[in-house]
């Protein structure tokens, strides 16, 4: 089917909530695996990460849920800020910057409003976070440890750190049982910085030693997009806007049915919306037509996602966070007749899922 001659989709069903495009045909949750991906727009401060968590906390009561995190809107051109700063010789700017990146997320978790013992804590696992990056800037100031290139990747991984452990508190907060993952831990890469290529079966191996008991624990890993390590241990990223990509990835890793990409479009467009009144939504596209649009520069999807999707046919959604009732992008096989497959589908009473402990 081309994107010029396809029909619309069924629209969700506005009071059967945020996730109800994705019912359907399917039965029973056990061993379903779904993967949300959340961008730096969808992550922007406390208010956004609540409502994130509650998106997740409807689709764990009928799957098991691995989400994937960039930093927030922002923070990574700081962090390259921070490190161009060291590369420049200006070591006290550097502090500076990174001091500042420290309190702007010290910030958001203040605005979630945890219980006092509860932000104590995460407040404790930040200062550990802010003091590794003040660390490693002061070591890169000194040019003892890294290369540049190997800095700037180390620098730009905190990002995706500080944001994970705020996206756990706002989960628990929400009533649902998280734990932060360090993509590092298992994505195993090569050793060019800035734009590592994943060894996708042995981070496949690793990722499911550490993933899957999580899930059996009824816990959701949030785990951070954009990074991983090399054999030895040095962290890598695998390129700027990489963190759909390292959706993907994870998805793959837990064998999971679908994918979902959280963002701020109500999908994937014929033209940028923002640009051309003309711009139609695409509701479905194959997997050979997102990947030539990807291919061709559309900014909407990384090109590595759909080939990887396509060896299991997984199904990857384009979704727009802050207008979660629309449709969407669906990007995999032909329906063949069949509606919506039942993966998300919320459930506001009666949720049973061990990992949801009621609303704080």
């Amino acid at each position: 089917m081309s994107p010029d001659s396809q029909q619309e989709p069924p629209v969700a069903d506005p009071a059967a909530g945020p996730l109800a495009a994705f019912r359907g045909g399917a039965s029973g949750s056990a061993g379903r695996v779904l993967a949300f991906k959340f961008g730096g727009s969808s992550l922007l401060g406390a208010e956004r990460m609540l409502h994130a968590a509650q998106l997740i906390r409807e689709a764990a009561c009928e799957a098991s849920v691995v989400v994937v995190v960039s930093a927030m809107k922002g923070v990574t051109d700081s962090l390259l800020g921070i490190a161009a700063s060291v590369a420049g010789g200006r070591g006290s700017d550097a502090i500076r910057e990174a001091d500042h990146l420290f309190y702007l997320h010290v910030d958001v978790l203040r605005e979630l409003r945890l219980d006092p013992s509860q932000a104590e804590r995460v407040a404790s696992e930040l200062r550990f976070l802010g003091k590794d990056l003040l660390d490693d800037v002061a070591e890169g100031v000194q040019h003892a440890a890294f290369s540049r290139e190997a800095l700037e990747d180390r620098l730009a991984s905190y990002g995706e750190r500080f944001s994970a452990r705020l996206l756990v508190a706002a989960l628990e907060k929400s009533g649902v049982s998280a734990v932060p993952v360090s993509s590092s831990e298992f994505v195993l890469t090569c050793d060019t910085f800035r734009d590592a290529q994943p060894h996708i079966e042995e981070t496949r191996r690793r990722g499911r030693e550490i993933l899957l008991p999580l899930f059996a624990d009824g816990l959701v890993p949030v785990v951070t997009g954009f990074i991983g390590a090399t054999e030895d241990g040095r962290v890598t990223t695998l390129g700027r806007n990489s963190s759909d990509f390292s959706g993907a990835l994870v998805a793959h890793v837990v064998d999971a049915l679908e994918l979902v990409i959280w963002t701020d479009v109500d999908g994937i467009y014929t033209a940028n919306p923002h640009e051309s009144p003309e711009a139609r939504l695409l509701h479905q596209l194959s997997y050979d037509e997102a990947h030539a649009m990807a291919a061709s520069g559309a900014k909407v999807l990384h090109a590595k996602v759909v080939p990887l999707a396509a060896e299991t046919a997984m199904v990857v959604w384009v979704r727009n966070t802050f207008n979660p009732r629309a449709s969407g992008t669906r990007i995999g096989p032909p329906y063949a007749g069949r509606v919506f497959p039942d993966v998300t589908a919320p459930a506001p009473r009666g949720c049973h899922n061990s990992s949801l402990r009621g609303a704080a």
